[in-house]
């Protein structure tokens, strides 16, 4: 599983998500495939961690979600 962190150059704001498949996700939101991210592109990745267990992805996908993480997130 890996997390992963978008920065729209659009908006100027983060996606956050996670997925089993990071290529995969990365060719859908360029070929505006996912709804939640259409209207938003281009992207930048910035941030990718890989995990074994789902719900350790999902954990940290949260705490990226958080507003704790908003000042790491900016930092990067």
């Amino acid at each position: 599983y890996a997390v992963y962190v978008l920065y729209s150059l659009k908006d100027r704001q983060f996606y956050i998500g996670y997925t089993t498949n990071f290529e995969s996700s990365m060719v859908e939101h360029a070929q505006v495939r996912t709804i939640s991210t259409a209207c938003r592109i281009p992207f930048v990745p910035i941030f990718c961690e890989y995990y074994f267990a789902k719900e350790d992805a999902m954990r940290r996908e949260l705490y990226f979600k958080s507003s704790d993480a908003e000042r790491t997130l900016n930092l990067m």
